[in-house]
């Protein structure tokens, strides 16, 4: 998706929240610290582009096209002096020692003109460092309170925009505290995250709080008929398997997405999970499995557990009954979701979820990916056989 300069009328849905930011701009009641929550693919990060523009160059009337054009030009590239960029980063061949946002800069701009609905894993993969874990550590911080203390480079506002705030370490949060707390006049921080309970509650507090919901399925398929220049019929489908998630629609059309690994991993493990109980060979299958998967980058096997978990809670919903919110469609031909949902209810749902989330916290603690997934198959193997009430 190519992005010129961020319009609201090209941020998907989300009309009441574009409306409220607008009008407070308008009012002249700007929060100067704002936190925008919201999974994948909603458009936090599009939707903070265009309010930091709306801002910067004193656009009005609900849209960024009548304010200073030389300011909204500046948005054409994301170079705007007083729009300001924090984000996850790790080290890679380009840095090898203190990574910071203002060395990736040129890799940022691609990803927003190319998928400003991206997640952090594309952002990684973008970076090379999938097999890495990236924060926004104190460094960071002290290039935030450096860039800030500044004086803005056309005499109005400054914005910060955290991107994947929750990755933030202790250190750099209790930095960034009292800033956040007493920002410097005209200066707006603009936090972004999908996991709002990750943030340390001290900086939540200081914040406007945002919540975006998933996207409705006719704003995507609008979208994906007009981007892609797909069938109707095609994109609605698209749109259904989404799950509100423009980013996840984007990749089913390209059918780029991860899932399709994904799907095909799980499958290989529910099998050897099923074959496992008193059969020795199945459990060198599940060992040599774990061994496999280990062999990934960390991002790489978070978010497969987590696409797992997504796929146990829809195998719950069809066995409920709760038909309209299933939206997998499992591609492999030889394994059904209908056949494998009754072994996934209220007796074992439980247990498969923590066990998957426990895996998600050791595995984002640098624990050993072998063990940790070893130790996970056998667990499943047992929950698996376990009888419904």
């Amino acid at each position: 998706m190519y992005v010129c300069f961020m319009l609201f009328k090209d941020v998907l849905g989300q009309d009441h929240i574009k409306n409220h930011l607008t009008t407070s701009v308008d009012n002249g009641r700007i929060a100067h610290a704002q936190l925008f929550v919201g999974n994948e693919g909603s458009g936090t990060l599009p939707m903070a582009i265009a309010y930091a523009q709306y801002l910067l160059c004193s656009n009005s009337g609900g849209e960024n096209t009548s304010g200073n054009e030389a300011c909204n030009l500046k948005f054409n590239s994301i170079s705007h002096p007083d729009l300001h960029f924090a984000f996850p980063v790790t080290t890679s061949d380009k840095v090898k020692s203190k990574p910071v946002s203002s060395f990736y800069l040129e890799e940022w701009r691609k990803l927003l003109k190319e998928q400003p609905y991206g997640n952090l894993f594309d952002w990684y993969k973008l970076l090379g460092v999938d097999n890495k874990q990236g924060q926004i550590g104190v460094d960071e911080a002290l290039n935030i309170v450096k860039s800030l203390t500044l004086k803005s480079y056309e005499g109005g506002y400054k914005v910060m925009l955290i991107w994947m705030a929750e990755k933030m370490n202790g250190a750099c949060a209790n930095k960034l505290l009292k800033l956040i707390e007493e920002p410097p006049n005209k200066t707006v921080f603009i936090l972004i995250a999908e996991e709002e309970e990750q943030i340390i509650n001290t900086i939540r507090s200081r914040c406007q709080i945002l919540h975006f919901p998933p996207l409705a399925e006719d704003v995507i398929v609008d979208a994906l008929v007009k981007q892609f220049n797909i069938d109707r019929n095609v994109a609605t489908k698209i749109a259904h398997q989404s799950n509100g998630n423009y980013n996840k629609a984007c990749d089913l059309v390209y059918q780029d997405t991860e899932d399709n690994q994904f799907e095909t991993w799980f499958i290989m493990w529910i099998r050897s999970a099923f074959k496992a109980k008193g059969n020795k060979a199945a459990i060198l299958d599940l060992i040599s499995w774990s061994e496999d998967i280990a062999k990934t980058g960390r991002e790489t096997q978070k978010q497969f557990l987590n696409f797992c978990l997504d796929f146990f809670r829809q195998a719950l919903l069809l066995n409920y009954k709760a038909d309209d919110l299933v939206f997998f469609e499992p591609k492999s031909d030889k394994f059904k979701l209908e056949n494998f949902a009754p072994y996934v209810h209220g007796n074992n749902i439980m247990d498969i979820s923590n066990e998957l989330q426990d895996a998600i916290y050791h595995i984002e603690r640098n624990g050993n990916s072998k063990i940790i997934l070893t130790d996970l198959s056998i667990k499943l193997t047992r929950l698996l056989h376990k009888k419904a009430d």
